[in-house]
């Protein structure tokens, strides 16, 4: 173990000199086998090295959720505009067209609610399941700070070990507890410890302060959570900056499918993640295709 005396926070990271990709587009994962860079290539898009997630699994702790009452009529719209699905099995199976040639990143974990502790959960699907499933990625919460830290990291760790026989890749989602400070600090200690334990990429948080270091100490990719539902130009803004910052994507839920116009919505945060539209641009182009569909 370190020695905890005497840490020192990073201040060299290298800005201007980014990570060798050594031939694989997507960031620190260039050592891996075909089949889980195949997959990781599905995530993400290997002309861009980027990706937009459509987050829609947040039933599995809030229920119901505001613009997810019928997944049917909210979701499968948005299908053909997302790279990628993030869903639970339930919903996957009982409601997205098995048609769909759109990779899934399924969450695996289960637990808790909002009446309950978030950080209580455990790995809820097994490895047959999620390769029944023709899973792309599974997903878990990392709870660093939280009451059950310990069980969150060990469950993320579980899915590496057992993904890793199959070739399927880990996606280590940040748990923020209502507590904690996000800020900085939290993000960079949060997302450096998912990477350490071998996931192979991050969901985290953009924060004004400090994301391009956040980006650059964290050796695999992060994406953005989108948190909660902001105007339309301002989730615009915040997917551009963390782009800009370095971020390989967005996994947006509230910010599209609560927009006015969600496949409006989905077509500009696209836009601005593999082309860096300007924000301004791109909600031009959502005013534009608002109402057309």
């Amino acid at each position: 173990m370190a020695d905890m005396d005497g840490i020192k926070d990073g201040k060299d990271f290298g800005l201007d000199r980014p990570q060798d990709k050594e031939g694989f587009i997507i960031k620190g994962n260039a050592h891996y086998d075909w089949g889980l860079k195949n997959r990781l290539s599905r995530l993400f898009n290997p002309k861009t090295g980027r990706t937009v997630m459509l987050a829609f699994d947040h039933g599995y702790l809030q229920g119901p959720t505001s613009g997810l009452e019928r997944i049917d009529l909210s979701i499968v719209p948005l299908i053909e505009h997302a790279d990628v699905l993030m869903c639970t099995r339930g919903i996957l199976r009982a409601t997205i067209p098995p048609t769909i040639n759109v990779p899934i990143a399924l969450r695996a974990t289960a637990g808790s609610s909002v009446l309950t502790e978030l950080s209580n959960e455990a790995v809820s699907v097994d490895i047959d399941d999620a390769i029944r499933l023709g899973a792309c990625a599974m997903a878990s919460q990392i709870y660093i700070g939280a009451e059950y830290e310990h069980k969150s990291i060990m469950n993320v760790s579980k899915l590496i070990n057992e993904g890793q026989r199959y070739g399927i890749p880990t996606l280590a989602v940040t748990g923020v507890g209502k507590e904690m400070a996000r800020d900085e600090r939290y993000f960079s200690l949060a997302t450096r410890i998912a990477a350490e334990i071998g996931a192979h990429y991050v969901k985290s948080y953009f924060v004004e302060e400090g994301f391009e270091r956040i980006c650059a100490g964290c050796p695999v990719p992060i994406v953005i959570a989108g948190g909660k539902k902001l105007p339309e130009l301002e989730a615009l803004e915040m997917a551009y900056k963390a782009i800009d910052q370095g971020a390989a994507g967005v996994d947006m839920g509230r910010n599209i499918f609560q927009a006015d116009d969600p496949v409006a919505m989905i077509q500009a945060v696209s836009h601005v993640v593999h082309t860096l539209e300007a924000p301004e641009k791109a909600l031009q182009m959502y005013n534009d295709l608002k109402g057309g569909n």
